[in-house]
């Protein structure tokens, strides 16, 4: 993939990238399979969270977000508050300097243009607003690919995200929810369509040779959302007694219980249930990749699960599940592979209830996994029109040249086999 200069196409990968979140990870791998199948001449590198993490684990050069280190960490005394606000300038700086350098950026899925969970206007809505903001700038394309969206009531962080997603060049989203949230929020969608989420594009597990008797149950370290922080730790409590409530009553059936997770943070969770349900049957996944997760997944006979990417490991496993949904984002991920039936809100789990909906969807395993099979089939060929769509927006310089290479070299050898 060369332009007519010569030189490869400069493609940039952007967001909260090698931070701890696997499904965020999870995205990034998504669309660096794309790139490396599709367009292997590119030159590819990331601005992120966690370069040096991206760096090891993707073998591709990797830059810091954000110049003061300290970022996402609250500031309290005057010395980190002055150093916050220097370095909103920095980055400014420091991030037009990086788009300026490419072709075309991409931010690989993920839920950057929604406040689900807690965010300020100045982390990464900001962030996100420069990225999108020195692209239509410099002319560097900009593409939002299979992003998730929701209305946002904060009006610093709605006008961010929402003149983030106008000066982005290339806008697609993993649900209908979240078009619709941009279009609500102000935003053109005429021309943006809706594909499955970018970790359904991630090589299948193993499928599980039988029953194994095991249920996984994805936890998180769940406080609500951005308009929850005045009870954020009563949603807590709420949410860690009624899950530990939950897989007590599995151990009590005799099940054994594989807590997951989803991100960093919730570790602390895991330690609470482990110490509230002290049995052998308990035991904690150490899987660090959205890979490891479906494994877990495929090996089990249910999935109970609360964070978005542990359904979407869940549900690519083909392995019934059940959603304790923290987000309308959930809700519509399951009615789109058939088991909208199976969510239970996370901000009240009801243990008894639970109980009785992990069992109805038992019940129902061989009939459940035949649905999922079929979904898994449709949402691949989505995904496939999804990566074809982002090439004819992002590189249609480069695939002109190459289709006029190939055809001039086709039409010179024809020429030549009909010359005397």
């Amino acid at each position: 993939m060369t332009p007519a200069g010569g030189n490869p196409v400069r493609v940039g990968v952007f967001g909260l990238l090698g931070s701890g979140n696997l499904g965020n990870d999870g995205s990034l791998e998504a669309v660096l399979g794309y790139l490396r199948a599709g367009h292997p001449e590119a030159a590819v590198d990331a601005m992120c969270g966690g370069p040096e993490a991206v760096t090891a684990r993707y073998k591709i050069p990797a830059t810091r977000l954000h110049w003061y280190r300290g970022e996402y960490r609250t500031a309290s005394r005057a010395g980190a508050v002055a150093a916050k606000g220097l370095g909103k300038l920095v980055d400014a700086v420091r991030t037009a300097a990086w788009v300026r350098r490419h072709d075309v950026v991409i931010v690989p899925g993920m839920g950057v243009l929604e406040a689900t969970l807690p965010l300020r206007p100045w982390g990464f809505p900001y962030s996100l607003f420069l990225l999108c903001a020195a692209g239509r700038l410099f002319g560097t394309r900009v593409a939002l690919v299979g992003v998730g969206a929701d209305t946002i009531n904060d009006r610093p962080t709605r006008a961010l995200i929402r003149w983030s997603a106008r000066l982005a060049a290339y806008r697609s989203y993993r649900d209908v929810l979240s078009r619709d949230a941009m279009r609500a929020m102000g935003v053109d969608t005429a021309r943006d369509e809706v594909y499955p989420d970018l970790a359904f594009a991630l090589p299948a597990p193993s499928a599980s040779p039988g029953r194994s008797g095991r249920v996984c149950v994805g936890v998180m370290d769940f406080h609500g959302g951005n308009d929850d922080r005045a009870r954020a730790e009563e949603i807590h409590r709420r949410y860690l007694d009624g899950t530990t409530r939950f897989v007590r009553a599995l151990v009590e059936d005799g099940r054994q219980v594989r807590l997951l997770t989803g991100d960093e943070c919730d570790a602390p969770v895991v330690d609470a249930i482990l110490e509230a349900v002290d049995s052998p049957l308990v035991t904690a996944a150490a899987a660090d990749s959205l890979a490891g997760l479906m494994e877990e997944a495929a090996a089990a006979d249910a999935v109970v699960a609360t964070r978005y990417h542990n359904l979407v490991c869940a549900l690519k496993a083909g392995t019934p599940t059940l959603a304790l949904g923290y987000a309308a984002k959930s809700g519509a991920l399951m009615a789109r592979m058939g088991l909208d039936a199976y969510c239970h809100p996370a901000r009240d789990v009801d243990p008894d209830r639970l109980l009785g909906q992990f069992r109805a969807l038992e019940e129902r395993s061989a009939e459940l996994r035949r649905i999922l099979a079929g979904k898994n089939l449709v949402t691949a060929r989505r995904l496939e029109r999804q990566f074809a769509a982002l090439t004819a927006a992002l590189f249609p310089a480069a695939d002109h040249t190459r289709t006029r290479t190939h055809t001039h070299t086709h039409t010179h050898t024809h020429s030549t086999r009909e010359t005397p």
